[in-house]
Parts: C-alpha cells; structure tokens; sequence
C-alpha cells in the first residue's frame, strides 16, 4: 500500500472533511450493526443477570486456559486502538479489568496504549510535519506554548487530565519536537491513574457478577431450583475494585481544579 507523502493533509489523523468523520465512527457503527443482527436473528438472548453470569463464567474459562495468549491479544488490541485512533478506550480497559483483574489489566493496558501512541507519534513526525506546524489554531499554540515551557510536567498534565484528545497530543507532540524518551515516559506515568480506575471498574463489576453467581449456586444447593432468583448482593457493590474506581475518578476530576488554584496562588 503506498505511504501518503510527508505534509500531505490526508495523513493526519483528523483530516478529511467528511469522509474523514466516517472513517472514525465506522468502528463503532459496524460493531454496533453487528450485535443489532446477532440480536434480531436470535443468536444473542434475552441480556439478564442470568445471562450475564453464564457468558462471564464461559469467557473466564477461555482465559483461564489460555491466560498467557488471553493477555498477549488484549495488549496487542490495545496497540492497534493508540496507533489507529480508534475510539472507546475506557471501554476496553473496562473490559480488561472484567477479563484479568485490575492490576493485570491496568499492566497490560499501559504497556499498550503507551506502544501504540509511540508508533503514532514516530507515523507523525513526517506524515503530518508540515500540515500542523502551519496550522494556528488555538489548540496547537496552547500545546506549543505548553510543551516551550516544560515539555515533559505539561505532557504529564495532559495525560492525567484529558483537555485534548489522545490522538492529537499524540501527533501535536511527535510534530512540536518532544524528545521520544520524553514522550514515553511522560505517557507512561500520565496514562496510569485513568487506566487504574477503568481497570478497577471492570474488576469491581467482575466480583459483583461472581457474588451473584455464587448466591445463586448456594440458593440451588439448598433448595428447589424454583424458589432460586439471582440477585446482586448489597455487599458486593462496595468492593474494593469499585471503591478504589470512585476514588480515583474523582481525584482525577479535581486535578484541574487544583492546578488552577495553586497557579493563582503562586500569581
């Protein structure tokens, strides 16, 4: 397949008028066609508790007899999602923490975000030199003040706190002349504290899943299958993985917050 040439607009992520949109999107629409099928056509049943509990213990069997691919494929999605822009990652690490738990799934997570927004910015550093070093748009002299003053704190910023999108720091860091070690280890430590929390949300909704199953198991074991309804514990929605998942959102929320007021603090 032929490379398009440095500077060309069409290489960048972002570009492309409506067809560029579409590209986007497609993704999403596709998956979402895809289940709107399975669904209309049978396949997929009736989504209850049930149901959910039934598919969690047949994926979690999957992994557990092939935890090593299991991990190796997921880090890999991960890569093609950070190099091809596409959307939904807080999903997928959702997920991931569904799949491995949350300090697997937020190791695995990390390493693969972190090498797919690398394999971006080293596409971008000629794939789309020329076209944003002309552009004059607000956000790119926002991030190339940003990045005069202090290249690596300001990266770390914009990973802890999302201001622009991933794929575009990505590109805007790659063409505004940011040392690749910098960008690695600024991504790196920056993309942890979000992934931590998505990780441990997944986790959290795996351990709600896991006690109803159980209740239900026992409630069977006991007596007749009839008078046996899953029912989520009240206990199991105060798990660690979802408190912690809480907990750092909100901390996550109010890093803006407190860099505004220690800025006019130090004014």
């Amino acid at each position: 397949m032929p490379q398009p040439a440095a500077g060309d607009a069409t290489a960048c992520p972002g570009r492309g008028g409506r067809f560029g949109s579409v590209l986007r999107i497609a993704p999403v629409i596709l998956l979402l066609g895809a289940v709107t099928y399975a669904y209309w056509r049978g396949w997929i049943p009736a989504l209850d508790l049930e149901t959910l509990a039934d598919l969690y213990g047949r994926f979690h069997s999957m992994i557990e007899a092939h935890p090593a691919q299991a991990v190796a494929f997921y880090t890999l999605a991960y890569v093609l999602v950070g190099a091809l822009c596409v959307p939904g990652g807080a999903l997928l690490t959702a997920a991931g923490g569904l799949a491995f738990g949350t300090l697997l799934a937020t190791t695995a997570t990390v390493v693969g975000a972190t090498a797919g927004a690398t394999l971006l910015f080293l596409v971008a550093r000629n794939a789309c030199g020329d076209w944003l070093k002309r552009r004059q748009s607000d956000w790119v002299q926002k991030l190339r003040a940003g990045f005069e003053e202090d290249a690596f704190h300001y990266l770390l910023f914009l990973r802890l706190v999302p201001a622009f999108p991933f794929w575009f720091v990505n590109v805007a860091a790659a063409v505004l002349g940011l040392p690749l070690r910098t960008f690695l280890t600024a991504t790196f430590i920056g993309i942890i504290p979000a992934t931590l929390a998505y990780a441990s949300a997944g986790a959290g909704l795996g351990h709600v899943i896991a006690a109803a199953r159980a209740k239900h198991e026992a409630c069977l074991a006991a007596g007749p299958a009839a008078l046996c309804k899953m029912t989520i514990p009240a206990n199991a929605i105060f798990s660690r993985d979802l408190v912690l998942a809480l907990v750092l959102l909100g901390l996550i929320a109010l890093v803006p917050v407190l860099i505004k007021k220690w800025r006019r603090s130090n004014v």
